[in-house]
């Protein structure tokens, strides 16, 4: 049996207006707020989709400063 998959909360949560992900697990609102009720699955999709993001992430930080980017909130 494998262990059920783990939330990518960090709880950094505060939401990038830009990308609409949250700065800490990168995951949008809708991902967030629907992660109890997904299967492992689903649940998976999603982080696979988040190391993805975190590319993208890491390359806005570089391209542009935070202040730039747009409000984090």
């Amino acid at each position: 049996m494998t262990a059920p998959v783990a939330s990518p909360c960090i709880n950094v949560c505060q939401m990038d207006d830009t990308t609409g992900w949250c700065a800490g697990c990168l995951r949008t609102l809708d991902e967030i707020a629907c992660w109890s009720l997904l299967d492992d699955l689903e649940k998976q999709a999603v982080c696979n989709e988040l190391e993805e993001r975190r590319v993208q992430w890491q390359q806005l930080q570089v391209e542009q400063g935070p202040a730039e980017r747009g409000q984090v909130r």
